[in-house]
Formats: structure tokens, C-alpha cells, sequence
């Protein structure tokens, strides 16, 4: 694993597989209820093209106003 990144390696680098490379890396977020993120996460990881899939992690919101949770609760909920 690469602990340091070489001098050529100017921001645009990273690491997959032990494998060091070039190119952008994004951060993606999205906002969905505990009821169906699991159902998310294995869409993405179906669509995703590296075959260990992406980095995905939840970040619990302790807090909100009411009227973010009720439209999370709104556009999340399935009708399957």
C-alpha cells in the first residue's frame, strides 16, 4: 500500500487495489432513510464499475428540522 504519494503524483492520484493511478476521485453524497439504504448501497455497488465497488459509508443525522425529515421520509419511502 502506498503511504506516500510520489513527487509526479500532483493531487490527481489515487489508489485502488494497491494500484496507484491518475484521474479524478469523486465524492458523492446522498440523502436516504435507514429503511431502504441498504437497498441503495447494493444499486450502487450493481452499478458501480470497479468489482470491489466504491467506498460507502453512513453518516447518522442525530438532528434536523422537521421539515427535512419529513421530506426524506417522503422521497424514500417505497410503495414495494
Amino acid at each position: 500500500m502506498y503511504r506516500h504519494r510520489p513527487r509526479w503524483c500532483r493531487g490527481g492520484c489515487t489508489t485502488h487495489l494497491d494500484q496507484l493511478g491518475e484521474g479524478p476521485e469523486w465524492r458523492v453524497t446522498l440523502k436516504t432513510s435507514a429503511a431502504i439504504r441498504d437497498k441503495l448501497a447494493a444499486r450502487i455497488l450493481e452499478l458501480h464499475p470497479w468489482a470491489s465497488g466504491p467506498e460507502i459509508t453512513a453518516t447518522p443525522v442525530e438532528w434536523a428540522i422537521d421539515s427535512y425529515v419529513m421530506w426524506v421520509e417522503k422521497t424514500t419511502t417505497t410503495t414495494e
